[in-house]
């Protein structure tokens, strides 16, 4: 009675969260290979577990205490002793393999994606760098501050390389809907691509401790058609964003205070 008062006090995104293990959503490609990997991940632990547990189980009721007797010693058991070191490695084997399969699907990059971004990830916003032709001005830009997050727009069902950079610390780019996280390292420009698949707004954060307002380091995504795309970028460039920007402008100010973390 209590199972199906529950079960039926959840609601349908509820019961379908549960079906996912926990997962939001998914709006890219390359939601079906990490859903599998994370529900095999998951089952595999399952199935492990309860024969560990029946095991023991097993031990506890076989071998419980009788009499106050020590009971028979035993020095070695070479075929239980060989069974629990293969087991392990079989188990790893497996995961191992499917992690390589499913980890290639999901860093699988084109040669020619559709669209370019490149992210800067600075303490503590995010700017947009769209590698597109618009008004026949070379790139445009939009970027975030403490007070407006930043704001990230892509076309819908077309393919887009996301180019991560930061001038300061190690950040990490995150989208949660897209199942896919990456980090933003000074020195160096992370690449992955992936195509969004579903119409909507969605949230993305900063996904490593980057500083004093690392939890505020936050975006707003907004997957449109391809027509929308090109009109905000319109919007953009009419605005004078044109070219390339390497970061927010007042990015680090405290607010409150007029200065930069650290500043007299």
């Amino acid at each position: 009675m209590a199972g199906t008062l529950f079960v039926t006090g959840c609601s349908s995104a509820t019961t379908e969260q549960w079906k996912r293990l926990g997962l939001p959503e998914g709006a890219s490609d390359r939601t079906e290979a990490v859903r599998s990997l994370w529900i095999g991940a998951w089952i595999a632990a399952l199935i492990v577990g309860v024969m560990v547990w029946a095991l023991i189980l097993y031990a506890v009721v076989r071998y419980r205490r009788r009499t106050e007797e020590a009971p028979r010693q035993t020095r070695y058991n070479l075929p239980l002793e060989v069974l629990y070191t293969l087991a392990p490695f079989a188990i790893i084997g497996v995961l191992f393999f499917y992690t390589i399969e499913h980890g290639n699907k999901i860093t699988a990059m084109s040669d020619s994606p559709n669209h370019t971004i490149n992210v800067v990830g600075q303490q503590w916003q995010w700017t947009f760098n769209y590698h597109e032709t618009v008004n026949g001005q070379e790139g445009v830009w939009e970027t975030g501050t403490l007070e407006r997050p930043a704001e990230l727009w892509l076309p819908v069902n077309e393919s887009v390389r996301f180019e991560l950079t930061s001038p300061d610390v190690i950040h990490s780019f995150w989208v949660p809907a897209f199942y896919f996280k990456l980090d933003a390292i000074p020195g160096r420009t992370n690449k992955f691509e992936l195509t969004p698949t579903k119409i909507g707004v969605f949230a993305g954060k900063c996904a490593e401790l980057c500083g004093l307002y690392h939890s505020r380091m936050l975006m707003t995504v907004h997957v449109v058609t391809a027509d929308q795309y090109q009109a905000h970028l319109r919007e953009l460039a009419a605005k004078g964003q044109t070219g390339a920007a390497t970061g927010g402008q007042d990015a680090t100010t405290i607010p409150g205070y007029g200065q930069q973390e650290g500043g007299n």
